[in-house]
């Protein structure tokens, strides 16, 4: 039964990807141990702990409030008594202030590279909001609900799905640079090569086995 062009066209692929391997391979492997190394030792891990605190505040004066937790007056506080190297305008950047569900609950994370110094930014944040804004809002009804805990897990960990990049992208280009060798490489490996090329053929040596 003669082949259909489609079973051709396949196989020539397949031939010119089992010639090209030691290209895929090697490619494949570079873009997998790249992906490791760049996930274990360039990716420092990150890790969030919440606390929270109830405003008894209308909605109006409830965005105001939390606009204060991040204002650099709170913030300069909250540096000093945590005992921080850094600067409250960078703290505030690893701060994230929301009601919980429209509700007069509000959670104040805090993100850092270690997990104690996470949860000891969000509870000092806390206690430093209610201690202060009588002073700077006048305004008193802030009461702490729950102290954040350390939190071990970090919130950045792609190490799999990192592999899973390496590994597809590393393929991907794999063949694609496999592909390009191919076609710069001009040896001529069959009779129908010779055929597309409109070159006739003048003999054919035939296959024999050694005895």
């Amino acid at each position: 039964m003669p082949e259909t062009g489609k079973e051709i066209n396949v196989r020539e692929w397949f031939n010119v990807l089992k010639r090209r391997y030691v290209i895929i391979v090697s490619v494949l492997a570079l873009f997998l141990l790249g992906t490791f190394l760049y996930s274990k030792f360039t990716m420092s891990p990150l890790y969030q702990s919440s606390a929270r605190i109830i405003i008894g505040a209308d909605p109006e004066r409830m965005k105001t409030l939390q606009v204060i937790i991040r204002d650099p007056a709170v913030m300069t506080k909250v540096v000093k008594k945590a005992g921080l190297k850094t600067t409250p305008e960078a703290l505030a950047g690893q701060i994230v202030v929301q009601s919980i569900n429209e509700s007069q609950v509000v959670s104040i994370t805090a993100t850092d590279a270690n997990a104690e110094r996470a949860a000891k930014i969000a509870n000092t944040t806390a206690k430093v909001f209610k201690k202060q804004v009588p002073n700077l809002y006048k305004f008193k009804d802030v009461r702490l609900l729950s102290s954040a805990k350390v939190n071990f897990a970090p919130i950045n960990d792609n190490f799999k799905r990192n592999m899973y990049f390496g590994l597809f992208g590393g393929l991907a280009v794999g063949i694609l640079i496999g592909l390009f060798f191919e076609s710069l490489d001009g040896t001529v490996r069959s009779k129908k090569e010779i055929e597309d090329l409109g070159i006739p053929v003048l003999g054919k040596v035939a296959k024999f086995k050694q005895k």
